[in-house]
C-alpha cells in the first residue's frame, strides 16, 4: 500500500495544478475559524457569530463539518484531474509497462482517495477542538467528545464523493468534462427527485425512500444542515408558531447506502479500465 500510496503523492505533488489546489482546500477549511470574528453592527440590529453557539461544543462538530464538505469540489477537481492526467501524460501506460497491474493501478487512487478523506477529518477535527476549546461555554469532557458521529459521517461522505469523481474521471477521461458530468448528474438527480416526490408518488413515503437512495442524495444526508438547531433560530420558529421536527442525527442508513455506492464506484472503475485497450 506504501508503494502505491508513494506513487500517487509523487504524481500529485510534482503537478502544479493539483499541488496549488490541494493547499487551498485546506488553506479555506482554516478559514472557517474566521467565522468566529464576524460581527454585525446594524444599528439596533447587533450579533456576534461566536457568540451565537455555532463554536459551541457538541453543536461545532456538526457545523464544521457541515460547513467542511462544502469545500470538498477543490479535492474533487485533483482526484478527477489526477485520472485525466494519466490519459494526458501517458503515465498510465507506463505505469503498466513498469508492471504494476491494473488493479493495483485502481487501489492506489482509492488508496489516496481514503488518505484525502482521512487527513481532511484529522483536519477538520484538529481545528474544530481548538475553536471549541477557545469559545465553547461547555468544556467537560463527555460533552467535548459527544457528537463525534459526525466526523465518521464527514469522512464517508468524502470517500463516497471522490470514488465517484474517480469514476467519472475514468469514465470519461477528461477532467472538464468529467465535472460537467457531475454537474449534470446532480442537476438530473433533482429532476428525478421532483418526478418521484411531486408527480408519481406525491403522497406516498415510497418517493423518500427510493430518492434516499441516489448516491449524490444519500451523501448530503449523511451530515443535514445544522442551522435550524440554533437556539436562535427555533426561538424565531416558535414566535412564527413554526414546529421544527427535523432529525438532525447522522443517517447510519445512508452510511450504508454511501459505502455500497463507494464499492460500486471503484469496482466499476477497475471493470471499465479492464475492459479498455490502453
Amino acid at each position: 500500500m506504501n508503494r502505491l500510496l508513494s506513487i500517487e503523492l509523487q504524481k500529485i505533488w510534482k503537478n502544479k495544478a493539483s499541488r496549488v489546489l490541494t493547499l487551498t482546500y485546506f488553506i479555506l477549511l482554516s478559514f472557517i475559524a474566521l467565522i468566529a470574528s464576524i460581527k454585525f453592527d446594524l444599528g439596533v440590529f447587533k450579533f456576534h457569530l461566536a457568540e451565537m453557539g455555532i463554536f459551541n461544543f457538541p453543536f461545532i462538530w456538526h457545523f464544521n463539518t457541515y460547513i467542511a464538505a462544502w469545500l470538498k469540489f477543490f479535492l474533487a477537481i485533483v482526484i478527477v484531474s489526477m485520472m485525466a492526467n494519466e490519459y494526458s501524460y501517458g503515465t498510465l501506460k507506463q505505469n503498466l509497462i513498469d508492471g504494476l497491474s491494473k488493479k493495483e493501478f485502481i487501489l492506489s487512487k482509492f488508496y489516496t482517495v481514503i488518505l484525502f478523506s482521512f487527513c481532511s477529518t484529522i483536519f477538520v477535527f484538529v481545528m474544530s477542538l481548538i475553536l471549541g476549546l477557545c469559545f465553547s461555554s461547555y468544556t467537560e469532557i463527555g460533552i467535548i467528545f459527544s457528537g463525534m458521529e459526525y466526523l465518521f459521517a464527514f469522512f464517508i461522505k468524502l470517500i463516497g464523493f471522490f470514488s465517484f469523481c474517480l469514476f467519472l474521471g475514468i469514465l470519461v477521461k477528461r477532467s472538464a468534462f468529467a465535472l460537467g458530468f457531475l454537474l449534470v448528474w446532480s442537476i438530473l438527480e433533482g429532476f428525478i427527485k421532483t418526478i418521484f416526490a411531486f408527480i408519481l408518488f406525491p403522497e406516498n413515503k415510497i418517493a423518500d425512500y427510493f430518492i434516499r437512495l441516489l448516491p449524490l442524495e444519500a451523501m448530503s444526508n449523511l451530515i443535514v444542515e445544522p442551522f435550524t438547531r440554533l437556539s436562535v433560530i427555533k426561538n424565531i420558529g416558535v414566535q412564527m408558531g413554526v414546529e421544527n421536527i427535523k432529525n438532525y442525527n447522522v443517517d447510519y442508513i445512508s452510511v450504508v447506502i454511501v459505502l455500497i455506492w463507494t464499492f460500486l464506484f471503484i469496482f466499476f472503475s477497475y471493470k471499465l479500465l479492464k475492459s479498455r485497450d490502453l
